[in-house]
């Protein structure tokens, strides 16, 4: 059975962690509350992001915390991560599902209302909504949706969600207000002189949250 906590969703980032490892910027974050890993290297390659996954998948063995693989299927089956997230110009949703089979964990971007009506919740198990704000992580993102946009996608979608795109720890509040499970973060954690304190800071704040609106 597939289980996963969206809560606190690191995307990897090779540029901005430079000073630490991916690998180490990964178990530092996890240390301190990050849920789900994911590996996102558009540079290296099929052969390269194997290379970085195996080391991530021994690393983080044990921790129970998702390794999902962006876009690359191919990669994502040969390091036997746990997942594969695709967005609307990588391989669709359907044929990754074939390829990967039922246990995998599957996630989709979405980034418009057609878009969002149109996720099959058979074959996808959570989405990406985004960019709530412009980020230079991604420079070739969509326009930024911001709140109000987050909210209405995660409406219409109606499938566990993880908000994407400039957010930082200040940013919980207003993302779990809008529906989402988690906030997905990239540079709040990759290339911050302390990774864990940086993910610690972050989790504190969901922890907070989730508990006042369960009141």
């Amino acid at each position: 059975m597939k289980t996963f906590d969206l809560s606190l969703y690191l995307v990897l980032d090779p540029d901005l962690c430079r000073t630490h490892s991916m690998v180490e910027t990964a178990m530092a974050a996890i240390a301190g509350g990050a849920t789900i890993v994911q590996l996102r290297d558009k540079y290296v390659g099929t052969e390269g992001l194997i290379r970085i996954g195996r080391e991530l998948m021994d690393a983080m063995a044990g921790t129970d915390v998702p390794l999902i693989v962006n876009d690359d299927i191919d990669a994502a089956i040969a390091i036997g991560a746990d997942g594969l997230h695709v967005g609307q110009d990588d391989i669709p949703s359907q044929t990754a599902r074939e390829r990967l089979g039922r246990d995998k964990i599957i996630g989709l971007s979405i980034e418009s209302e057609t878009v969002a009506r149109q996720v099959d919740s058979a074959i996808v198990d959570y989405v990406g909504i985004g960019p709530v704000f412009a980020t230079p992580t991604k420079p070739d993102h969509k326009p930024a949706i911001g709140f109000d946009g987050l909210a209405g996608l995660i409406k219409i979608a109606k499938l566990p969600s993880v908000a994407i795109g400039g957010l930082k720890s200040n940013h919980v509040d207003p993302v779990f207000a809008a529906g989402a499970d988690g906030l997905a973060v990239v540079s709040a954690i990759c290339g911050q002189p302390d990774p864990e304190a940086a993910a610690h800071k972050i989790a504190t704040a969901i922890t907070a949250t989730k508990s006042a609106f369960a009141r």
